[in-house]
């Protein structure tokens, strides 16, 4: 027991030295982050017999946009997508009618005796008419502006590149979400490396948040059932 207490006051006095404290159970973040392909792994990329050089390497004299599955290119975000839709219907139907009759299975002269006023050949009219006129409008405007960098992840038959790319940021408690894939032209790539996004074919652009500030955009569950069963 005497040999374990100097042991137990270093230990108590070192402890705090392993990290500063923490309000709530911390735990390192440790991201399980998957490369993907790279041009440099494709077996087809080596070097051919009498050559220095593969397809996957970029010479001296090449410029360094991205033309190979694994580089990074630059994407900038202009999204301005705007729409407006009037639509007007207008109908109306009218339509009469009068039916009479001279002789029905001998009736006729008995409606007369019991009915001296009844008119046989006007013994019925009948007259419609319906209406309706409907109009709606619509109109729906956003704007997206950022920049984000993706990698290619996969090279098309004509030579169009797939990008894709992620981008999160956590300011305080929200979370922000970028998402971009699509297909690019090698042409469309700028000299810096860079493309924009109203050249991307196929594109995906999400952008989405998630914390405190979501949590409050967002109705409660009772809210949204007395929605779906309310009649009115």
């Amino acid at each position: 027991m005497r040999r374990l207490a100097p042991i137990l006051v270093v230990g108590l006095v070192a402890l705090p030295a392993c990290g500063p404290p923490h309000v709530a159970p911390f735990t390192p973040r440790q991201r399980m982050y998957n490369p993907g392909n790279y041009a440099q792994k494709d077996p087809s990329a080596k070097p051919t017999l009498g050559s220095l050089f593969s397809d996957a390497v970029p010479g001296y004299l090449e410029d360094t946009r991205a033309v190979r599955v694994g580089d990074v290119v630059t994407i900038h975000i202009s999204e301005n997508p705007a729409a407006v839709g009037t639509a007007t219907t207008a109908l109306s139907r009218a339509s009469a009618g009068q039916g009479g009759a001279s002789a029905l299975l001998g009736l006729i002269p008995v409606l007369k005796k019991a009915y001296p006023k009844i008119d046989p050949t006007n013994l019925f009219n009948f007259a419609g008419s319906s209406s309706f006129n409907g109009s709606g409008n619509t109109a729906r405007n956003g704007q997206l502006t950022g920049d984000i960098a993706v990698r290619v992840a996969r090279e098309m038959p004509n030579g169009d590149m797939f990008l894709e790319g992620t981008k999160v940021v956590l300011i305080n408690n929200e979370e922000f979400h970028l998402y971009v894939s699509g297909l690019v032209r090698p042409t469309d790539i700028a000299q810096d490396n860079s493309v924009l996004s109203n050249v991307i074919a196929d594109a995906q652009i999400e952008f989405t948040g998630r914390g405190d500030i979501a949590d409050q955009n967002n109705r409660g569950w009772l809210s949204k059932i007395l929605d779906a069963v309310n009649p009115f």
